[in-house]
């Protein structure tokens, strides 16, 4: 009988310490789901503080109901059904929600797959995330979150061998002439390292290599190294004015090269690797002969030519972001500092 007590005393202990323990354990997980729901109260918090310092108001607007279901609900329009998938007039697309600018149309390219399709965006235009089928990777606008479609790599399309594939839902398009956009051109020597550089500038939306100040129409790369073109290797440029001006550039052009050599930079010779500015207007002439000035009060020996921009021919397709495709750096352009 006592050991039959025992056991049961003994079996009724160990019952109440598994309830206490059970107990315990259900607090202390209650309390710390209570302190990670704090802590991601604040990191919301701290989130919100960030995008409402960072980012503007968003300019509320009203969407139809497919407009809603693609930007809102991260929907997918049909199939060439968007009026932007053979469209490729020159200017700039931006984000329907928020008019954030996106795409320059120098990064549209027809890719077959039924959307617009692009292979670079403007610098911190765009945002990835993985998709919601755990496949796919996402795009949105990063000013505003609204969804644009996806981007696909390794498809060999383009020489950047990206893909953005949009919603023309997601998209509004407005003429180069229109946009607010302001273009230059400059030759300083290769121009891949000279498009390296530019390419770094906060502002600059996008850069194309090619050829200007020549004679004949649509030149190659082997005609121009020829020198009878008459052309020289060099860089267009198209940037925001109200991020960065013209004088700007003009500065990082100048002090990425050396403009006291004449027709030649390092161990490029030829015209074709002259220093030049192709000015777009009477403004962008004022500013260079300033700092052309600057440069010579300081001692400089100045040889870059001013003159107006011709017709720019772009380069072929495997001169255009060398260094970002291949991973290395410019041998003849360092930057140093002069102004």
């Amino acid at each position: 009988m006592k050991k039959r007590i025992y056991k049961t005393q003994k079996a009724a202990l160990i019952i109440m310490g598994l309830l206490l323990v059970g107990f315990i354990g259900i607090a202390m997980t209650k309390s710390r789901i209570q302190n990670e729901q704090k802590n991601e109260d604040s990191d919301k918090a701290k989130q919100t503080n960030r995008k409402n310092s960072t980012k503007k108001p968003i300019k509320k607007r009203k969407f139809t109901a497919q407009e809603a279901y693609i930007i809102l609900r991260k929907g997918t329009e049909p199939p060439f059904s968007g009026k932007y998938v053979n469209f490729f007039e020159k200017g700039i697309y931006t984000c329907k929600q928020c008019g954030a600018k996106l795409f320059v149309s120098t990064s549209k390219f027809h890719s077959q797959c039924g959307w617009p399709s692009f292979d670079d965006q403007i610098p911190g235009a765009i945002r990835l995330q993985p998709d919601a089928d755990g496949v796919r990777t996402e795009i949105v606008c990063a000013a505003c979150d609204g969804h644009l479609g996806h981007i696909f790599f390794g498809e060999g399309l383009t020489p950047k061998n990206t893909r953005y594939c949009v919603n023309s839902l997601s998209l509004e398009f407005t003429p180069m002439d229109k946009a607010g956009i302001d273009r230059a051109i400059f030759a300083a020597g290769c121009f891949w390292g000279v498009e390296y550089h530019l390419q770094k500038v906060p502002g600059v939306l996008s850069t194309t290599v090619g050829y200007a100040g020549g004679q004949f129409n649509k030149p190659t790369y082997k005609q121009v190294c020829t020198g009878e073109t008459g052309h020289a290797e060099a860089v267009e440029v198209l940037y925001d004015p109200n991020v960065v001006d013209y004088e700007q550039l003009a500065k990082v052009f100048f002090e990425i090269h050396d403009f006291t050599e004449l027709n030649r930079q390092g161990p490029d010779i030829g015209t074709q690797y002259r220093s030049a500015i192709f000015y777009g207007d009477q403004g962008q002439k004022k500013t260079a002969l300033k700092l052309i000035n600057i440069l010579r009060q300081k001692g400089f020996n100045v040889k870059t030519q001013i003159v107006p921009a011709g017709h720019f021919w772009p380069a072929e397709d495997y001169h255009q972001d060398y260094y970002q495709k291949t991973g290395k750096q410019p041998y003849c352009h360092i930057r140093r500092k002069i102004f």
